[in-house]
C-alpha cells in the first residue's frame, strides 16, 4: 500500500495524540485527540503487516465509536439547545452551571410570583424548600437583626447544604418571583449523580460568596 507515512512514523504520531489527549484537562480536546490517535492506529494496522490486521482494526473501531458517542454526549450536555424554553430568562443567573445541569435544575423547580408578602423560611425551623429569589424584593431578620436581601440568590441555602434548621426569617413582598425547589426531591437527585451534585454546590457557593460581598458593601454605607 502506497502511503508518505510509514508504519513506525503512524505508531508514533498515534502514541504522541494518545500522550498528549491524557494530558489534557479540556474533555473536548481529549476526545479529539483520543479519536486522532485511534485513527493513526487503525491506519497503522491496515499497513503494518502483508494483511490488514482485523482484529485490532474492529478493536480501535469499537474505541473510536466510544470516544464518539462520549464525544456527541459531552457536546450536547453543553449546548445551549439544551436550556428549557420556559428560563432561558435566567439562564444566566446560575453563574455558568451547565446547561444539561441548568436543565435538571429547573425541572424540578416551581417558578411562581407571590400575589402578597411571603414568609418563606422561619428561623429554627426545619427546611423543606430552597428558593431562588428571581426578582424583587426580600426582607430577613436573623437573631432580633432586621436586613433587606437582593435578588438573584438562593434562599435557604446554607440549612440545605449542611442539613440543620433555617437560620433567619425570611419575608418576600408581593410581586417577587421565585423558583422553588423540594428540598428531599433535590438531595434524591444529588445523591444519584455526582456530577449534578458538584455543580449545584459550586452555583451555591458563588451565590454565598455574593452575598457575602453584598454585605460589606452594605455595611460600609452605613453611618
Amino acid at each position: 500500500m502506497n502511503t508518505p507515512f510509514t508504519p513506525e512514523t503512524l505508531v508514533l504520531l498515534a502514541r504522541l495524540t494518545y500522550v498528549l489527549g491524557y494530558l489534557t484537562i479540556n474533555q473536548v480536546i481529549l476526545r479529539l485527540l483520543i479519536l486522532l490517535g485511534t485513527g493513526l492506529y487503525i491506519w497503522y494496522y491496515a499497513i503494518a503487516a502483508d494483511e490488514p490486521l482485523w482484529t485490532a482494526i474492529w478493536t480501535s473501531l469499537a474505541i473510536g465509536a466510544a470516544t464518539l458517542f462520549a464525544l456527541i454526549a459531552l457536546l450536547g450536555r453543553n449546548t445551549r439547545l439544551m436550556i428549557p424554553a420556559a428560563h432561558k430568562d435566567i439562564y444566566t443567573k446560575f453563574h455558568g452551571m451547565v446547561p444539561s445541569d441548568f436543565r435538571s435544575l429547573v425541572r424540578m423547580a416551581k417558578r411562581y410570583a407571590v400575589e402578597k408578602d411571603t414568609q418563606i423560611t422561619t428561623e429554627g425551623a426545619p427546611l423543606d424548600k430552597l428558593y431562588f429569589a428571581l426578582n424583587g424584593a426580600m426582607e430577613a431578620e436573623k437573631q432580633g437583626v432586621a436586613f433587606t436581601l437582593p435578588a438573584d440568590i438562593f434562599v435557604g441555602e446554607v440549612a440545605f447544604m449542611m442539613g440543620r434548621a433555617s437560620s433567619e426569617n425570611t419575608i418576600l413582598k408581593a410581586g417577587s418571583e421565585i423558583l422553588e425547589w423540594d428540598v428531599a426531591q433535590l438531595h434524591r437527585k444529588t445523591g444519584r449523580s455526582t456530577r449534578f451534585r458538584l455543580a449545584l454546590e459550586a452555583v451555591i457557593s458563588k451565590d454565598l460568596g455574593l452575598k457575602v460581598a453584598y454585605a460589606i458593601a452594605v455595611n460600609r454605607l452605613e453611618p
